[in-house]
């Protein structure tokens, strides 16, 4: 079986982490797994990294680099002390950070000279995490008893367009990897860098959120993989926050649409586009946790099974923003709406959810909140006061949405969904439901939030349900 296992930052926080990871990762190679493993920064590391550039870039203080680099530094040995056991494997694996961490350096000094952080720049430093980590789990592995062999996105062939922080694969990729990676999967375990890749003229790029995972999914689509594991630190794809619903359980799988109607309203376990690759070549996707490798996970599936469970899950978006668009003038006015989203999108405005009424004399759209002001003056430059009178916000919402394929074609569940919250007094102040039918969301007020998901996810009996079990090797 060929698996390309993903770490996150959490499941090699630190050197301990690192060494539980290689001996995860041995077991199945000695069971006759072909395993690539992928592999995120050490816990905070590119958060670090990202803050401290922005800081330099700002301030101009060399001492503040120094600094940094003494405690990265000093992070990444303690890793390497606490995770690998060989001396010489040690002696090797610091030479490796050294020079990584001296390159560095000279880059952030640049930034603070120069005062400026480019993208480019951007990424070139946040791709340091990675470029930090993989040496140390490949050395971990090999310091018990395992070949490996380190890569970086770029060497084993993942090549971009130029979209600095959030760069798209070309197709080119799919072959150079899978030309990379099939010779040395007999021989060894390859441990490759998550999140970061090379244009064409090899400079560095990232893949952006959840890119990691879409490393994973890129590599897994290239070498033909069997499943792409995702480890992380929680059971799998929750049926909502466990920290909003304590009896939240693991859900034994999920089609990739259901998977990535929940990423999109707030689930943050997988990234839509970081599953695409493997979309298309209906390749399983498994979240498995970590530190408790026995549990099954939850699968992604191509296909939608019919199953009892109408709604799968409940989930919530909070930091969003509800801006109100209303006029007479836009009643039977042709082309209103297209310049509404013209200009949102020329502002780089996203947006997370539209309502409309018939009438067309108002419509509510939901962006982020770090997206409202630009969204407020996009709107207000666009039209004169004879279309739109009025545009109001409201800061204090967030969107809950339910989601299930089975809900597709099934009468009623609209009603239970409003009913339910209707009894406990909860008020919905808008809602919108998509054409694929997989999901219902709407708006309530932030201090209403947790309530309506509690409300939702009792509804439906989702921390009742039994697991389904399947037979995976038929998946």
């Amino acid at each position: 079986m060929r698996i390309v296992m993903k770490f996150g930052g959490t499941s090699i926080s630190d050197g301990n982490n690192i060494r539980h990871v290689a001996q995860l990762l041995k077991d199945y190679y000695d069971s006759g797994y072909e395993v690539v493993a992928v592999t995120s920064a050490l816990g905070s590391v590119t958060d670090g990294l990202l803050s401290n550039a922005i800081e330099v870039s700002k301030k101009g203080k060399v001492s503040q680099i120094k600094e940094f680099i003494s405690d990265l530094t000093h992070k990444h040995y303690s890793a390497i002390h606490e995770a690998i056991d060989d001396e010489d494997i040690i002696d090797e694996t610091i030479q490796t950070i050294d020079c990584r961490v001296d390159e560095l350096e000279k880059a952030l000094i640049g930034i603070c000279y120069l005062g400026e952080l480019t993208p480019r720049s951007i990424d070139y430093i946040s791709s340091y995490g990675e470029r930090l980590a993989a040496p140390i789990v490949s050395g971990a592995i090999r310091s018990i008893g395992i070949k490996s062999k380190m890569y970086t996105g770029g060497d084993v062939g993942i090549v971009t367009d130029n979209e600095y922080g959030n760069a798209k694969p070309l197709e080119q990729s799919y072959q150079k990897v899978g030309e990379t990676l099939r010779p040395v999967l007999s021989e060894c375990i390859p441990v490759v860098t998550g999140f970061i890749a090379e244009n064409k003229d090899g400079v560095i790029t990232t893949l952006g959120r959840g890119g990691s995972d879409f490393s994973a999914s890129i590599i897994g689509a290239s070498i033909d993989a069997d499943e792409i594991w995702l480890w992380k630190e929680v059971h799998g794809i929750m049926t909502t926050d466990p920290k909003i619903v304590p009896e939240a359980r693991s859900m034994s799988w999920i089609s990739y649409a259901e998977a990535m109607e929940l990423s999109y309203f707030g689930a943050r376990v997988l990234h839509p586009r970081a599953i695409e690759p493997a979309i298309r070549n209906g390749i399983p996707v498994r979240v498995k946790n970590t530190f408790e490798p026995d549990f099954s996970g939850t699968l992604v599936v191509s296909e939608q099974r019919p199953t009892e469970d109408v709604v799968k899950a409940v989930t919530l978006i909070k930091k969003v923003s509800l801006v109100n668009i209303s006029g007479a003038g836009m009643v039977g006015t042709i082309g209103t709406a297209a310049r509404v989203f013209n200009s949102l999108a020329d502002a780089n405005v996203n947006i997370i959810m539209i309502s409309q009424a018939s009438s067309e004399s108002n419509m509510s759209i939901v962006v982020d909140e770090d997206h409202l002001e630009a969204a407020v003056n996009a709107i207000n430059s666009e039209f004169d006061k004879n279309v739109i009178k009025d545009v109001t916000y409201d800061n204090n919402i967030c969107v809950v949405a339910v989601v299930g394929a089975g809900m597709a074609g099934i009468p009623g569940v609209s009603g239970r969904v409003f009913s339910s919250l209707g009894k406990d007094n909860i008020n919905v102040i808008t809602i919108s439901q998509g054409s694929s039918q997989h999901n219902i969301s709407f708006v309530v007020s932030e201090e209403e939030a947790f309530d309506a998901v509690r409300v939702l996810h009792k509804e439906f009996e989702l921390e009742s349900k039994k697991r389904e079990e399947i037979n995976w090797e038929t998946v």
